[in-house]
């Protein structure tokens, strides 16, 4: 055949697939709609219709990019999101090229430990060939299995993409229980227990994000079946965040939306992951991605993390406190309430710190929360800033050296610290004049000459402006932190940042 006018009841289905196959492979045309015009002629002989199809798959492979292995067989909630239905063949179609639905996810996946694996394995790249079959081959299944598609990227990332939050969570930790040799999902029906060579390898952590669920993040499919976006871009900082808190253990940040999502799609037929407690969502705030702000939350699916849950108020009302600009009251006390719920809750830990902290020598669940009500008093009752200040300090150093300490925590708390340090400095030079005016009330016999004779000797003259901030003659040093604080407004605003800046 030279032309489809030539076709006949002689022509042969071989031949007449032969033909269109080359038309489909030399690109004249790309979608179902082209070959089934071209076609149009033969539509309707009945013996043509396996033929279309099977030109129709060759078509997809070529065309499709990350989506060429959905079929709608295996993929039926995907294919209704994604692919435009042909009114005669309703398994085939073509891909919409502007996805602004809420009914996508896409779930980003990072392995740790890759490339020290690569390096250890170049004297045995078997291993390596079996890790890469693994990647491509096993979690193109699993994740069929769960109704999503899967493509790698990069060496050691994962793109998947849903078509629900249900089936994006339960992807990402099926992936995780293959290559984990863990059993979170639990599912007979999601096969993660690894075969063949694959059970030689070590077990890998992984690091995912997880984003979709809203209409104000579209996608884009370019014409090589690719995803472009910012919901694309999210995920990938959702899964940069995810290993930020953790760069050794497997982690799961979900943008807020999912969550949501995801308790809707299981109130009346529950999933797996709610029927067996599997997960418990711990809200994280707010984080910023190239100037748009993300509320995001964890998935926590380990037991022994599942302390967590114990101090989520205090987590929320320092959010709160933190989005409102509370820093006059609140957001030190709401801080320091945080940090003693979570030492209470916590496993149990004994430290030794660098240097005693306030005549502790070793600092344990107990003491950490003492050190806890000791700031607030400074803050709320002594209204001595410098020593709160340097709580704050002290708890930074100590949560370097407690194992576990939340990260997020840390994050929060690194971030306060900043702000009150910058208000501290602007502080002690508007109280020090304050000193200097009142240095002979405040300083009696030895201490006066020893103030005037202390200029001298900087050392000194520091500590003694720390005794005179701490006087009861130097009169409303709160209302000054207060003043400061709405003076200073526009640079105590503060919210966590991940990615590029």
């Amino acid at each position: 055949m030279k032309d489809i006018g030539e076709y006949n009841d002689n022509t042969s289905e071989f031949e007449l697939f032969s033909f269109l196959c080359d038309k489909v492979v030399g690109k004249e045309f790309t979608t179902f709609k082209g070959l089934k015009t071209y076609i149009e002629p033969i539509v309707r002989e009945n013996r043509v219709h396996p033929v279309i199809m099977r030109c129709f798959e060759v078509l997809k492979r070529l065309n499709w990019g990350f989506f060429a292995d959905m079929t709608f067989k295996n993929h039926r909630r995907l294919w209704k999101e994604l692919v435009i239905p042909d009114q005669h063949f309703p398994e085939a179609g073509d891909l919409k090229d502007t996805l602004q639905i809420s009914n996508l996810y896409i779930a980003m996946l990072d392995i740790h430990g890759y490339t020290k694996f690569c390096m250890d394995s170049r004297k045995n790249l078997s291993m390596m060939h079996t890790l890469d079959w693994a990647m491509n081959t096993e979690v193109r299944r699993i994740s069929t299995c769960c109704q999503a598609v899967s493509q790698r990227e990069r060496g050691d990332e994962m793109v998947v993409v849903a078509a629900s939050a249900t089936d994006a969570l339960t992807v990402t930790l099926a992936i995780m229980d293959y290559f984990g040799k863990t059993n979170y999902v639990n599912d007979p029906e999601i096969m993660t227990k690894r075969q063949g060579n694959a059970e030689a390898l070590p077990v890998f952590k992984c690091s995912a994000g997880i984003t979709g669920g809203n209409t104000q993040s579209p996608l884009i499919i370019t014409e090589k079946g690719n995803l472009a976006g910012f919901l694309l871009n999210s995920g990938a900082r959702l899964q940069t965040r995810a290993n930020e808190l953790s760069s050794k253990e497997s982690r799961i940040m979900v943008a807020k939306q999912v969550q949501m999502n995801f308790m809707k799609e299981n109130q009346s037929s529950k999933n797996s992951l709610i029927k067996n407690n599997v997960v418990y969502f711990f809200d994280t705030g707010q984080i910023e991605f190239k100037g748009v702000m993300i509320p995001t939350c964890e998935v926590v699916f380990k037991d022994e993390e599942r302390y967590k849950q114990q101090f989520s108020e205090e987590l929320v009302a320092l959010f709160g406190s933190i989005k409102d600009n509370l820093w006059e009251q609140r957001i030190y006390l709401d801080m320091m309430c945080l940090l003693s719920k979570m030492a209470a809750v916590m496993p149990k830990f004994s430290i030794i710190p660098t240097k005693p902290i306030h005549g502790m020598l070793s600092v344990a669940n107990d003491s950490f929360m003492q050190l806890c009500r000791l700031s607030i008093r400074a803050y709320s009752q002594d209204e001595d800033y410098d020593a709160a200040v340097q709580y704050l300090r002290d708890f930074i150093a100590l949560a370097d050296q407690i194992p576990n300490f939340d990260r997020l925590v840390l994050d929060y708390l690194k971030g306060v610290a900043d702000k009150y340090e910058l208000l501290l400095s602007k502080y002690e030079t508007t109280i020090d004049k304050e000193i200097e005016e009142k240095a002979f009330q405040i300083y009696q016999g030895q201490y006066q000459k020893a103030y005037q004779a202390s200029k001298n000797a900087i050392g000194i003259y520091e500590k003694l402006k720390v005794m005179g901030r701490k006087s009861p003659v130097i009169t409303k040093k709160k209302a000054l932190w207060f003043n400061l604080i709405k003076a200073n407004q526009d640079q105590m605003k503060f919210t966590l940042y991940s990615g590029k800046k």
